[in-house]
């Protein structure tokens, strides 16, 4: 069963000896099943000792691998494996592994990120190991980042300590953190160009010392250059141990620090001093000085003469309340008040002199915060009033006292900031008729505007701009609440609208809503009123307010009412010339869509790229409703020049014939281009996504059902696509909303982002009312899947021996061989590991397999689960660990030895799962008598050829009890006796039922020849 999915690879993590971070990988190849150093992440080799749990067969397959759980009892044996030493470990160099990321991983990045966050927040010290002496930097870890560092701690995989497992766990990561933090302020010295001077200063910045400096590990000189046991220094990297066994530094670099040179005893004080220092910067950890800001409230109309606030400039009220908080557990807070009166029994078990912990804290506060000197004028400070703008200059503090380790409670408001933004009214100044055909939408087109201020996406009143105009600081009062506004964007938004307004062209105005504004705006348009298409396109109501067309008069088919509001929004963006992604679900039909378009309009070729599994699809279903235009194939060995292709309405091409062809398709005046499965591109750095961007082309169309599937770099390479610059450089918005949105899930800039993309992008999903009350409780997708060479090799050979063994038999026994070779071409259809039997890797060998995997993914990450039918329990075994190590994801399996308890178990967890998951089948144990209305995706691999039973199969998800609707994907492979069997039972229509007999009896009736014809295959199966 091992074998079954060899290739699969898991990235592991360790921490060695010397505090360093190591990576390994493994691999699901029994006899190997430790991957190179060559297939890591750049880094340091070395070949490591770790100790992992194994049995006889070698070491336990990971959790990750998918495997099924082996035989026997474990034991701690060690293995050596090759290894990499890195520097740091984050999200990207876990990204440049293929494979997936073990836990061990994860938590090595968790560890850097605290590293990175104490550095950048200055919570490190210098120190001294007086044997040596050594100079190096450590944390100072106080209260809430002691509560992570012990988090961290408690969470820590064993698997951590594969090299370390004689160590205590607490001293690893104290080594590892150390060592990470004395580099990481090394190399931002050493960035900012910084010199200490001399001697231990000196010895602080650069890079640490090496094994040649003949120190041991905690930092003192051998005597003599000898080893205890008298060996000398260099002795040590022939056997690569340190006397007591630990492995010593790989990179040749200690734990942390570098050597320098003093006096025993002036090394011993500086020591002694750097850890009072260290001790008292600790100390009090227990509990922290907190600060509450609230707004009390206005002053009355009229007051005190003598009030300072009294010419009405700031009636409103603040208290900045001093509090003292348990770090463990923030829930416990004591006023300052409360302490002064010696009630602060919430706070007695960790501290006995809460007063002076409230004074001491404040003192050290002020350095950072200097208004708090005026509180500690008074004998007892309890709390503080201020004004607005004396509220604002302490919220604009408050980041640094949190950095700095002090308790903040900030109004909610403060938190959930909002930013200023333009706001574009934009008027027709013709009047232009609420039906948006192609003659209404014109670039050229002229358009009243005015412009506004805007917050939060909605735009401010008169009155409101008024108000800002008077505030004398940027926090205001707005709408029933207090709003931070930033100083220099309100003044450079108030000095620009008195501009006034104007006039300017439609295709102006659309560039006006990027990402980076042009230069002559100071903020970037984040709302967009008016009337007419373009304000409509451009406030992301054109769907709603869109006239629909008629169909196309060619159209071979009927349009759903969302259908056809799809088809209406590409005919307007294409008569604009602007790129579109029509990013609907799965199954909601995309690709007629899109044949409406080009029949509505006819202006060139259009150039079709796809994902090789779908090619024969895309060939069926234009036949299918488009038949009067014409379609080119451009794939394989024999695929015609592109010279030939002139006269076809579309050209179909795969991505890697895309990627390969560059040069001859880029010759090619194309009118439109179209990416399916446009996730395909991605990677906006891969061969294929650069390939596709040199295609010319009047207008591009993207249609994924998953614009996103990982990170926001994925919708830029899309979109990038299809409006080259609309989204700004890869670089500007990964600074400005990448990271934001993904790492501190920034609502502002996710709102702005979705103001920028939405009128490219038409996103419908089977949740929305509009759709969802349009579709059936159960539909059919027939996916037609294409054969790999290896598969249409296996085809030829199956049909090959059937004709040798035809010759040699009689004519009792023809119809008996042919039927034969039927299963074992059934077999190479699904995957030739199955027709094989020889347990070889399943990845890339198969276009259903390759099908399986998009509807699984798509299904997964709209969390839905998915039930996949195979009639061949065998290659249900090898589906299982494939999927669950392809997916992370639960995978079930259930076949006909599955016992009734474990039968009963796997359904009862597949019900009640709150993860999404896949439940695969073999077709005779779960065809009938389940209840799996968890699952509203069903998949059958492979054909049973009687609709009866695949329809029994189909009703374990659509039964009572299901409440979403169900899909129905059934693979079919282009060319081969699959297609042809499909076609003869769509044929049959309502009668298959009655004319179909049980199993795949019923193929018995047709003589020798027509089984022949049946199995023959066609030279467009191939797409590999």
């Amino acid at each position: 069963m091992t074998d079954l999915v060899l290739g699969t690879r898991v990235l592991h993590g360790f921490v060695g000896a010397a505090g360093e971070l190591c990576l390994w990988g493994e691999s699901a190849d029994r006899a190997a099943f430790a991957l190179p150093a060559s297939a890591l992440p750049a880094g340091a080799a070395f070949t490591a000792s770790l100790v992992l749990p194994s049995t006889s067969a070698g070491p336990l397959p990971s959790p990750q691998l998918g495997l099924p759980p082996r035989r026997g009892r474990p034991r701690p044996r060690s293995w050596a494996v090759p290894a990499v030493v890195v520097p740091f470990a984050d999200d990207d160099l876990v990204e440049e592994f293929d494979g997936r990321a073990g836990h061990t991983v994860r938590w090595l990045v968790e560890l850097c990120a605290f590293a990175a966050d104490l550095v950048r927040r200055g919570r490190v010290l210098p120190s001294v190991l007086p044997s040596g002496p050594v100079a190096r930097w450590r944390p100072v870890l106080t209260g809430f980042d002691a509560v992570a560092r012990d988090d961290l701690l408690r969470r820590m995989p064993g698997a951590c300590r594969a090299a370390t497992g004689a160590l205590p766990a607490a001293d690893v990561l104290a080594t590892a953190l150390g060592r990470l933090v004395d580099g990481l302020v090394r190399t931002r010295l050493a960035e900012a160009g910084v010199e200490l001077g001399d001697g231990w200063l000196a010895a602080l910045t650069g890079e640490p010392g090496t094994p040649v400096d003949a120190r041991w590990p905690d930092g003192s000189a051998s005597a003599g250059g000898r080893w205890p046991d008298g060996r000398a220094p260099a002795a040590a990297p022939d056997d690569g141990r340190w006397p007591d066994g630990r492995a010593p530094s790989v990179g040749g670099r200690w734990p942390g620090g570098r050597p320098f040179t003093a006096a025993p005893a002036l090394a011993d004080e500086l020591a002694e001093r750097l850890d009072a220092w260290h001790a008292s910067a600790a100390s009090g950890a227990a509990v922290r000085l907190c600060f509450r800001l609230s707004h009390v409230s206005e002053l009355g109309p009229e007051p005190d003469a003598t009030d300072p606030r009294a010419d009405g400039a700031d009636r409103e009220v603040w208290l900045l309340e001093f509090l003292l908080q348990a770090v463990d557990e923030p829930s416990a807070l004591v006023t300052a008040a409360d302490i002064w009166r010696d009630e602060y029994a919430p706070l007695r078990r960790w501290t006995r002199h809460p007063q002076e912990r409230l004074l001491g804290g404040l003192g050290r506060a002020a350095r950072l915060y200097p208004d708090l000197d005026a509180a500690l004028r008074v004998p007892r400070p309890t709390d503080m009033v201020l004004d607005t703008a004396e509220a604002y200059r302490f919220l604009t503090q408050a980041a640094v006292l949190e950095e700095a380790g002090y308790g903040v409670l900030l109004p909610r408001w403060w938190r959930d900031k909002q930013s200023l933004g333009l706001a574009l009214e934009l008027r027709g100044r013709d009047p232009i008729p609420a039906v948006l055909r192609d003659q209404a939408a014109d670039l050229a087109h002229l358009v009243d505007y005015q412009w506004g201020l805007a917050l939060g996406g909605r735009s401010l009143t008169e009155a409101e701009l008024t108000d800002l105009a008077r505030a004398q600081v940027p926090l205001v009062k707005l709408r029933g609440r207090w709003v931070a506004l930033d100083p220099e964007h309100l003044a450079a938004g108030l000095r620009f609208l008195e501009r006034g307004g104007g006039s300017m062209t439609a295709g102006h105005a659309l560039r006006m809503i990027k990402l980076l504004p042009p230069e002559e705006l100071p903020l970037p348009v984040t709302a967009v009123g008016g009337k007419g298409w373009l304000a409509d396109l451009l406030s992301g109501e054109l769907e709603q307010r869109l006239e629909l067309l008629d169909p196309p008069p060619d159209l071979a088919g009927q349009l759903r009412p969302y259908q056809l509001r799809g088809f209406s929004w590409l005919a307007f963006m294409d008569a604009l010339d602007l790129g579109a992604c029509l990013a609907d679900d799965m199954g909601l039909g995309k690709t007629v869509q899109l044949l409406a378009l080009l029949l509505h309009r006819r202006s060139g070729p259009a150039l079709l790229i796809c994902p090789l599994s779908v090619l024969g699809n895309w060939q069926r279903e234009a036949a299918r409703f488009a038949p009067s235009l014409t379609v080119k194939v451009l794939h394989g060995a024999e695929r015609p020049s592109a010279a030939s292709l002139t006269g076809a309405d579309i050209v179909l091409t795969t991505y890697a014939t895309a990627a390969r062809d560059a040069d001859d398709l880029a010759a090619i005046a194309w009118d439109r281009v179209v990416l399916d499965e446009a996730q395909h591109v991605k990677n906006a750095g891969s061969a294929v996504a650069k390939a596709v961007r040199r295609l010319p082309a009047r207008m591009r169309i993207a249609l994924t059902g998953t614009p996103v599937e990982n990170r926001l770099a994925e919708l830029w390479s899309i979109l990038d696509f299809l409006n080259p610059g609309v989204l700004a450089s890869a670089h500007t918005f990964r600074a400005r909303f990448a990271v934001p949105i993904e790492r501190y899930g920034d609502e502002d800039a996710a709102s702005r982002l979705r103001h920028a993309t939405r009128p490219f992008l038409l996103r419908r999903v089977k949740a929305d009312p509009a759709v969802i009350d349009d579709l059936p409780d159960k539909r059919g997708l027939r996916h037609l899947c294409g054969l790999t060479t290896e598969q249409a090799t296996l085809y030829r050979a199956v049909l090959d021996e059937m004709t040798r063994h035809l010759a040699e038999s009689s004519n009792k026994w023809n119809k008996g061989i042919v039927l034969a070779a039927m299963t074992k071409l059934k077999q190479a259809c699904v995957h030739p590991a199955l027709l094989l039997g020889d347990g070889s890797p399943l990845p890339g060998r198969s276009g259903k397999l390759e099908r399986l995997e998009e509807i699984v993914d798509g299904a997964l990450a709209d969390q839905e689960s998915v039930l996949v039918f195979t009639q061949f329990a065998k290659f249900g075994a090898m589906l299982t660990p494939h999927l669950a190590a392809r997916f992370g994801a639960p995978v079930r399996y259930l076949h006909g030895g599955t016992s009734r308890a474990d039968r009963d178990a796997l359904v009862a967890q597949f019900q009640n799962d709150d993860r999404p998951g896949v439940f695969v089948l073999s077709l005779k144990a779960g065809g009938t008598g389940l209840n799996l209305t968890a699952a509203n995706h069903v998949v059958h691999v492979d054909r049973w050829w009687n609709p009866a039973t695949e329809a029994q199969a189909t009703d374990r998800a659509f039964r009572i009890g299901q409440r979403r609707d169900v899909l129905v994907h059934t693979l079919v492979c282009l060319g081969t006796l699959e297609e042809r069997i499909d076609r003869l039972l769509a044929d049959k229509g309502v009668l298959a039922e009655r004319v179909v007999g049980n199993g795949e009896g019923w193929l018995t009736a047709f003589d020798t020849d027509a089984l022949r014809e049946l199995v023959r295959l066609a030279p467009e199966a191939i797409v590999d």
